[in-house]
């Protein structure tokens, strides 16, 4: 972190260079900028190429501007978009090339609602309007399948249950299981290799695809857009 200097402090005439440096230094010498949480309306939202989001935070009676790096803006778990209401959690300092103070944002998140609720809304629409969820989409289940494919995890009691069900209640059937992780961020490849592996052979008439309960974050692994696909 850079501090001004005595010498700088007492100048008579400043350059705007020396006056804009010197400023941008107060900011970030005061602890209480430096990890901010501010919440407003999104407004001249612009997504660059280069990944990094600009954007506005407006109130009825202000506007803050605001840059989020792609590095954070790669972590966020929904879409921003033009007037939603946030929060954003940050740091204040000045942009010296353009005199303006603004918002380095390295968090941002829905306000009211839970940015992993957002995602799956946003998720949901947008396959939605793809007519992913068509009717026409779907293949009926069959009546009485004699092969049941099962995706689940090896040591997990929803297997467990399912097996004790079909023994119980359809011992006709046999099952062929394909152990996965359920839960984190190597869950849906795995997923999706297993869906892909028994679907690929002749003799599966039906797939399960199951896990026990949990939070929206233990489940988050089932709503991945390329295993939604």
């Amino acid at each position: 972190m850079a501090f001004f200097s005595n010498d700088s402090a007492n100048l008579s005439t400043w350059t705007v260079s020396e006056l804009t440096r010197y400023i941008r230094e107060l900011f970030e010498i005061d602890y209480r900028l430096q990890d901010v949480e501010v919440s407003g309306e999104i407004s001249n939202f612009t997504r660059a190429r280069s990944g990094h989001l600009y954007f506005t935070l407006k109130d009825e009676a202000a506007q803050l501007k605001c840059v989020m790096w792609r590095s954070a803006a790669e972590r966020l778990l929904f879409r921003p978009e033009e007037g939603d209401a946030v929060v954003a959690y940050g740091r204040i300092s000045v942009y010296e090339a353009s005199g303006v103070y603004q918002l380095y944002a390295d968090r941002l998140e829905p306000a009211g609602r839970g940015d992993l609720a957002v995602a799956f809304e946003q998720l949901k629409q947008k396959l939605a309007d793809e007519g992913l969820f068509d009717a026409a989409h779907k293949k009926p289940i069959p009546g009485f399948p004699r092969k049941i494919g099962i995706v689940t995890s090896a040591d997990a009691a929803a297997l467990r249950d399912i097996l004790n069900v079909l023994r119980r209640r359809y011992p006709l059937a046999s099952a062929l299981i394909a152990p996965t992780l359920v839960q984190g961020k190597d869950a849906p490849p795995q997923i999706i290799r297993a869906l892909q592996w028994l679907d690929g052979r002749n003799d599966i008439d039906l797939i399960i695809l199951s896990r026990g309960g949990g939070s929206m974050e233990d489940l988050w692994a089932f709503n991945d857009e390329q295993l939604a696909r």
